[in-house]
């Protein structure tokens, strides 16, 4: 139903922008708020340069991985290795500190709202950082969550939390990990790449080995848990279909626009008391149909965060 994109209005300056932005979730009766990748990453969750090779340089050495991400495609000798690989990679963006306050930020933003929060991130930082845990929707997955690589029978609706067993995971390559979660590399900094064969994850439902409950395929499996959030955020937005309702997005791309940008748009469209607003570095764009509703600041999320808490 929608024609061509425009970027945003460079004749507005921000502070315009951020002026109205500020009104339109003063005034509005609920806040329903879309987060990618790019929120995580301005918290501070890069995949490449100095933090990964804070715990991945034995595997850059090794294997030529250059970041994180294209580290989860490696094709890893044994499941002793990948296990290696990927227990830490849950542990550090999923059970380590939050690199930032940046999240903690965004609740003071809305905490005052009728709020929902539907995202595509895995690294459960809105439920760490404060937010209601009744009012979130992780669609595509969690770190913190294993499934069966086979899900059936018993399994097939079923997820485990695996931090006791990523945990003993990452102790057994020579790692510490201090009261507030931090990875603590060994005094002669000699890491192990492999696992125990015995840690190797296995499903105890239907025997299968484990693997991440991260959306990549058909045998994602949609828990009881992630039917309970859909539906409350169903029933969120068919509450609110006619009110004054501000479409917040942070950080989305166009990877995924089917599960927050699309579904905003269209909102948006159908209600004449809505407003949609994008805050994306280089990515604020939204149809013409909704341009005189619409409020994109193609600025950096911390920086605009940080201002609409500001006086």
């Amino acid at each position: 139903m929608f024609g061509r994109y425009f970027v945003e209005n460079t004749n507005e300056p921000y502070n315009e922008s951020l002026k109205r932005l500020r009104a339109a979730l003063s005034e509005a009766d609920a806040v329903i708020l879309g987060a990618g990748s790019g929120l995580s990453t301005a918290a501070g969750y890069t995949y490449s340069g100095e933090r990964f090779e804070k715990y991945f340089s034995d595997f850059q050495e090794k294997y030529g991985i250059c970041d994180m991400y294209s580290g989860g495609f490696y094709p890893f000798p044994d499941m002793e290795t990948f296990w290696a690989w990927w227990s830490r990679h849950i542990w550090v963006n999923r059970y380590a500190p939050i690199p930032s306050d940046l999240y903690e930020q965004l609740l003071q933003v809305v905490k005052d709202k009728d709020y929902f929060v539907l995202t595509t991130n895995v690294d459960h930082c809105f439920q760490r950082a404060g937010f209601d845990k009744k009012r979130l929707f992780y669609t595509q997955g969690d770190y913190g969550l294993f499934q069966s690589s086979n899900p059936k029978g018993v399994s097939k609706k079923k997820t485990y939390d695996n931090e006791d067993q990523v945990r003993s995971m990452l102790l057994s390559q020579g790692y510490e990990i201090d009261g507030q979660n931090n990875l603590i590399p060994p005094k002669n900094g000699k890491l192990l790449m492999r696992i125990p064969t015995d840690q190797i994850p296995c499903c105890p439902d239907d025997g299968e080995l484990m693997t991440m409950n991260l959306r990549s395929d058909d045998s994602f499996v949609e828990d009881f848990g992630w039917d309970s959030a859909s539906n409350r955020y169903s029933d969120f937005i068919r509450r609110h279909e006619s009110m004054k309702v501000v479409y917040l997005e942070i950080g989305v791309g166009m990877n995924t626009p089917v599960i927050i940008k699309y579904p905003f748009w269209q909102y948006t469209a159908e209600n004449e008391k809505a407003v949609y607003a994008c805050v994306n570095m280089g990515e604020a764009i939204a149809p013409q149909e909704i341009r005189d509703r619409s409020i994109l600041i193609d600025r950096d999320i911390r920086t605009c965060i940080e201002d609409l808490n500001g006086e």
